[in-house]
């Protein structure tokens, strides 16, 4: 067979159909005869932005160690702490505290009390938004879109944006900014933030459906058959050109890529039957339920990465001043209220369970980037996933020791097992310009507010140079 006459199949192959266009995973057919794969591929990269801050940043959760843990260096404790749910990932795990978002402070009187509406527009880019309604906005390149200019550009989509809740708003929003500085965190450039995608089958469109016109994308949604119908006949004259191991890596490929598919198509037809929703705005194919709809995003990035469709995500968890309820953290005060807690413990109480939950989002996430292998390694070791938030204690806008966490091993650029404890007065930016270099990215000299680089390796990290 192929194999054995030096003949492979390329890295870059689809399975085309009508309305379909579906990538392949990495196959041991895609190795040369004869040669040991090298694997050179760039980094993973997933940005989660978490809004409103942490239970852990107030004066009484940071006393209960609610988001970083006690102790500085690798024998921290996660129990008290929202991170708990990521012990079973610990070894992939780097706690950054005590770094500062001072670019989301007010700059001036008339920017005071806009914490909601310039925060998330700073997470990623760690510049202060100029004050606008208008649409000469301007902020700062984000590093997602540093690293998809450099290593996202041989990739089909070079980055992809989703996000959770509505973010769909135009125009000015409050205290003289317009709503691009809240609603998105991806920023190509400083006057270009890039659109978020709220709906499941829009991304899973854009990922597996590219293939066709339009009319015949539609079609075949229409059809309520599978995406996988259109290319039945390719699947097979492939599989007859692959060795078992790898026809057993493309069933479960594909049979991932039906179960999501299939948990879509079930959330549009339960959205189609005239029943009252929860969330009545949303499109067809966004779930109400939070969990579900999550769920969906994060399978989507890891077909995505499995595929190599794209290398970069960007994530928005939520939007600021949110009510939005989590019946299955174990409250239901809404998200926005919650954060303001005043100082009070109970109700601290409650926003760290909500803030828990959402950390217990990941797992899955990462278990499924765990378990899919690329050559000798799995996607998780070749991921950087940053979660993290512009503000510290939602209760009174403050951006000062805000929550930030690495997890994967970037290609053995990160060790994990570690929290790092920054200095005070440490500007997040710091951090971010270390994982720009770690990105491979070292001509970078500075990011940001940043005053040097943070070390990834002292128990206390403190900038190596002063910029």
């Amino acid at each position: 067979m192929a194999f054995l006459t030096g003949r492979h199949i390329p890295r870059r192959t689809f399975l085309r159909g009508t309305g379909a266009s579906i990538a392949l995973p990495f196959l041991d057919a895609m190795v040369p005869a004869g040669r040991l794969w090298a694997p050179v591929d760039p980094i993973r990269l997933v940005a989660i932005e978490q809004v409103h801050g942490a239970a852990g940043s107030s004066q009484w959760g940071a006393t209960h160690h609610m988001w970083s843990p006690a102790t500085v260096g690798r024998g921290f404790d996660l129990g008290p702490s929202a991170l708990d749910p990521l012990e079973p990932y610990r070894d992939y795990l780097t706690i950054i505290s005590n770094t500062d978002v001072r670019m989301a402070e007010a700059y001036d009187p008339k920017e005071i009390g806009a914490d909601h509406f310039r925060s998330s527009a700073v997470f990623l880019t760690q510049s202060h938004p100029t004050q606008t309604e208008s649409s000469d906005v301007f902020v700062g390149i984000s590093l997602d879109q540093m690293y998809a200019a450099r290593f996202g550009q041989d990739t089909p989509i070079p980055s992809m944006q989703l996000c959770i809740e509505n973010v769909d708003k135009a125009g000015g929003c409050a205290y003289g900014y317009s709503c691009v500085y809240t609603d998105m965190i991806t920023w190509a450039s400083p006057t270009e933030p890039l659109p978020m995608i709220r709906d499941p089958r829009v991304a899973f469109d854009m990922l597996f459906g590219a293939g066709g016109t339009p009319a015949e994308r539609a079609a075949r949604r229409e059809s309520q058959g599978s995406i996988l119908d259109w290319i039945t006949g390719r699947i097979a004259q492939l599989d007859q050109q692959l060795k078992p191991s790898d026809r057993e890596r493309m069933e479960q490929y594909l049979e991932n890529i039906r179960e999501v598919e299939r948990r879509i198509q079930s959330v549009e037809a339960r959205n189609a039957t005239g029943e009252v929703r929860a969330l009545p705005e949303a499109p067809a194919g966004v779930p109400d339920s939070f969990e579900e709809h999550i769920g969906l995003m994060y399978d989507l990035q890891a077909l995505a990465f499995e595929a190599d469709m794209t290398r970069v995500f960007t994530l928005k968890t939520g939007r600021d001043a949110s009510s939005r309820v989590y019946p299955e953290s174990g409250t239901t005060t809404g998200f926005h209220p919650a954060s303001h807690h005043g100082d009070d413990p109970q109700r601290i109480t409650e926003f760290y369970l909500i803030n828990k939950h959402h950390v217990n989002q990941l797992p899955r996430f990462l278990e499924r980037l765990k378990n899919t292998m690329e050559g000798d390694s799995s996607l998780l070791e070749k991921s950087m996933i940053v979660y993290g938030s512009p503000m510290a204690d939602g209760n009174v806008h403050n951006h000062r020791r805000c929550p930030l966490i690495v997890l994967g091993h970037a290609q053995g650029r990160l060790e994990g097992n570690l929290h790092l404890k920054a200095l005070d007065e440490t500007p997040m930016a710091n951090a971010m310009l270390g994982l720009l270099h770690k990105l491979g990215m070292d001509d970078i000299e500075s990011f940001g507010d940043s005053t040097g680089e943070l070390s990834f390796s002292a128990p206390i990290a403190a900038p190596l140079e002063t910029l």
